[in-house]
């Protein structure tokens, strides 16, 4: 039985203890949370003895044995921290940092990460002037580190377009297209989501730290590990889930045939978040994934922000006008009206049979075809003959 230095029942206590305790994504952790709340899910932990079971009984019913995790494992991967833990240090960290916690509940909780249900984080270790509950529309947008130039650009001109139109890009900070999606966002002024696999007081990886204070001073930087923790290899994977569900969208810009960022889209096809794919050229490695998402997947084909937006507003809503599309010549013409405008001459009117010549028509042929040619707008008369209109394909 442990005895905490800590008020054990005070539920923002609580979730932030969980945070140290339990690994992020831990399942177990999540459903003895959702049943007992993270204060009785605690104080259930705090009263395991020797053997590894409580004194203190989960409520009937509470717990499915046939779908429940073995508890004597899990119990066994959070006893070690148990020990020593005082989870005011950690606060008192992200205070001096200007930090705050956000836990379930609260008005500035992302619902979207409700949808990792028993695998939520149980807080968030939250910088930034920027706000989780007013991310509004967004989309992740990730890609591999070892990124090239077509890459950057395209992520960072994604990013940017994005930005204007009010969408909030959410990544991971790491080098590579984390990196080009959250400056091309800044470039604008947009705010900018980053997701961290350590703590928030070490901001990582340490070549991007004046990038990260840069997100934080328009959006947020956030991390599920509490403060102090290390950015280990397994945690980026497991904080991929985060970027995922706090992302309407998921966009890979590069990723090589074994990527972290494959491993997020993942996340986002098993929360039901539309995936795009970015392609690259053929004979490039760094798009090796992006092209197996196109293949394998249901991930869209995205070449523009115009392609996330529909992904954002699938009933065409609030998409902005297509560009016109230029005509071309002979667009809309039957076969006789397009022989005659192609034998027509651009400057210089020519007579009814040299069209007819021209065409290979005959001269009433001809007459017939300048005729409904001329009510289009697209030839007109020169002296005693014909010729284009100024604008040929006219308006019809």
């Amino acid at each position: 039985m442990a005895d905490l230095p800590f008020d054990v029942t005070d539920p923002r206590l609580a979730a932030a203890a969980w945070t140290r305790l339990a690994e992020p994504g831990d399942a177990a952790a999540g459903t003895l949370r959702a049943h007992l709340g993270a204060a009785g899910a605690l104080d259930w932990l705090c009263h395991v003895d020797s053997r590894g079971w409580s004194g203190r009984a989960l409520p009937a019913g509470s717990v499915d044995a046939g779908v429940s995790p073995p508890w004597e494992e899990a119990v066994a991967r959070w006893l070690p921290r148990l020990e020593n833990l005082d989870i005011r240090r950690e606060l008192a960290v992200l205070h001096s940092l200007g930090g705050r916690l956000v836990v379930p509940g609260d008005d500035e909780w992302p619902t979207a990460l409700d949808d990792l249900a028993e695998r939520a984080p149980a807080a968030l270790w939250v910088r930034g002037a920027g706000r989780l509950d007013r991310l509004g529309r967004s989309a992740a947008v990730v890609g591999m580190r070892a990124s090239t130039g077509y890459g950057d650009h395209v992520a960072a001109q994604l990013a940017i377009d994005l930005a204007e139109r009010g969408v909030v890009v959410v990544s991971g900070g790491a080098y590579g297209i984390d990196a080009a999606a959250h400056r091309g966002a800044l470039s604008v002024g947009g705010p900018t989501c980053a997701v961290l696999a350590g703590g928030v007081d070490r901001l990582y990886p340490a070549g991007n730290t004046a990038l990260l204070e840069a997100v934080m001073a328009e959006g947020v930087v956030l991390a599920e590990p509490a403060p102090g923790s290390v950015p280990g290899r397994h945690r980026f994977l497991l904080r991929n889930r985060l970027i995922a569900a706090l992302g309407q969208v998921c966009v890979v810009v590069e990723a090589a045939w074994r990527s972290g960022a494959l491993n997020t889209a993942r996340h986002a096809e098993q929360l039901l978040r539309p995936v795009g794919a970015v392609p690259g050229p053929v004979t490039s490695m760094a798009s090796v994934g992006c092209h197996r998402l196109l293949r394998d997947t249901d991930a869209v084909c995205v070449t523009g922000a115009a392609d996330v937006l529909e992904l954002l507003s699938p009933s065409g809503q609030d998409l902005g006008e297509e560009p016109p599309v230029e005509r071309a010549l002979l667009d809309g013409l039957d076969p006789l009206g397009a022989r005659v405008l192609d034998a027509l001459p651009l400057r210089t009117g020519a007579t009814v049979s040299n069209l007819a010549r021209a065409a290979g028509l005959s001269e009433q042929e001809v007459r017939s075809g300048v005729g409904r040619l001329e009510l289009a707008g697209r030839a007109e008369r020169s002296g005693a003959g014909w010729r284009r209109a100024r604008d040929p394909r006219g308006g019809a």
